[in-house]
């Protein structure tokens, strides 16, 4: 039992960590990515099992020391899909997320990097701006007290201080565009930000959408409310 209860945990910690890297930088196509996920945690429940079973029937032969590794490797396999699963559930299976739905800002620069995508640039809107009203009333556009000029050299300073790759310095006007990596998968989201001065204000619209996947477990609306975030952070700090 303990063999098999060794190699049922590293296996099923294998099929959910691996995915990620393996789509990444090995080719692996994301549907097979993913299925690996699925099937690890069945594989990481039949570890859990295992080292229950092996407790409470064999408990004064127990090596708890290798047993601890394997219980943590295991409910890795579980909890880290389960979570995904989780945060899926929670939030609705949309991809394009603006402060703006009735005019957001356009992809300029990035629309090249984009031709090969699975999702487009444009803005499906009708739908999908339901679900995002209803699932994130508080991203809207932003009305600033510095000038247009302040903000746009404060946004640049947050694009580099969150670490996106800059695509473009002004494709027009007053609008920055970049692209952020994820760690694990390597997921390319872009963003948009675009700026309008009002009176001696200004306002900030931002767009972050995912190059691939239907949902994107509300990671597009958490990078907008970090970027506006950093952005009062770097504003305060000039």
């Amino acid at each position: 039992m303990k063999a098999l209860i060794a190699l049922t945990s590293i296996i099923g910690f294998l099929m959910v960590v691996l995915p990620g890297p393996l789509y990444q930088y090995a080719g692996v196509d994301l549907g097979t990515a993913f299925t690996s996920l699925r099937y690890g945690v069945y594989v990481g429940g039949a570890a859990i099992i295992l080292i229950i079973l092996q407790v409470l029937i064999k408990r004064k032969s127990v090596s708890w020391g290798s047993t601890f590794v394997f219980a943590i490797l295991a409910l890795i396999a579980v909890a880290m899909p389960v979570s995904m699963m989780g945060k899926a559930s929670t939030v609705p299976p949309i991809h394009d997320i603006t402060t703006d739905v009735t005019n957001p800002p356009a992809f300029v620069a990035i629309a090249p990097l984009r031709e090969n995508a699975p999702n487009p640039i444009t803005y499906e809107g009708g739908e999908v701006t339901r679900q995002q009203i209803d699932a994130y009333p508080e991203i809207r556009t932003q009305l600033l007290a510095q000038s247009i000029d302040e903000v746009f050299a404060a946004s640049e300073q947050t694009i580099d201080v969150l670490g996106w790759e800059r695509v473009s310095d002004g494709a027009l006007p007053y609008t920055l565009e970049a692209t952020d990596t994820t760690q694990w998968f390597g997921f390319k989201d872009d963003v948009v930000i675009r700026l309008k001065a009002k009176d001696d204000n200004t306002l900030v619209d931002i767009r972050s959408k995912s190059r691939v996947g239907k949902s994107d477990l509300g990671k597009n609306a958490e990078r907008i409310d970090t970027f506006l975030t950093e952005l009062r952070a770097q504003l305060n700090a000039n």
